[in-house]
């Protein structure tokens, strides 16, 4: 925790102090998911990640080790995070959740265009991660998985992309944050 600076708060609030708390009282899978919360606000390095990945293994939480290991791999080549939207069953959405472990891997309509002028669309994962999948109708913030994050270089926050698997759109995303390897 020490790797961690001391005004970092994520989206919930949490801070080391509140993951300290867990640890005195030996709650050490929520620390773990407290700990990997706590990239809002600054890029962690990989030696965070790794003992992040080390701790969740020992404990034999292979979720939280794929989501840790998300995070390292987002560290090092982090390009966006958006908070994606799926319409409702009655907005003529999914009628069951997208799922969560990467198994969707949807093309994304990036605001780039063919000579023709039709949509250039890209590769990329959903958003919800190796984390729960995203019930219809709801929202959820997260990273997309860019196959070839190149490509996606010129979004800033702000602009919506959309999430397709098909016809018609699966759901739209709002870019909240950038940053890219150099």
């Amino acid at each position: 925790m020490a790797m961690v600076p001391a005004d970092v708060v994520n989206e919930a609030g949490v801070t080391v102090v509140d993951v300290r708390e867990y640890l005195d009282h030996d709650e050490w899978e929520v620390a773990l998911d407290l700990l990997a919360d706590l990239d809002t606000g600054w890029r962690p390095p990989t030696a965070w990640w790794d003992r992040l990945i080390d701790s969740a293994e020992m404990m034999g939480l292979s979720d939280a080790a794929a989501r840790c290991r998300w995070g390292r791999w987002e560290s090092i080549h982090r390009t966006v995070r958006a908070g994606l939207r799926l319409p409702s069953p009655a907005e003529g959405g999914c009628q069951t959740p997208v799922p969560g472990k990467g198994i969707l891997r949807p093309l994304w309509d990036i605001g780039r265009r063919t000579a023709a002028g039709r949509p250039g669309f890209a590769r990329g994962t959903h958003l919800g991660g190796v984390s729960a999948g995203v019930a219809a109708g709801r929202h959820r913030v997260g990273p997309p998985w860019p196959a070839v994050p190149s490509l996606w270089r010129h979004l800033q926050p702000g602009m919506t992309i959309s999430m397709h698997e098909g016809r018609p759109t699966l759901g739209t995303a709002t870019i909240t944050e950038t940053s890219y390897a150099r």
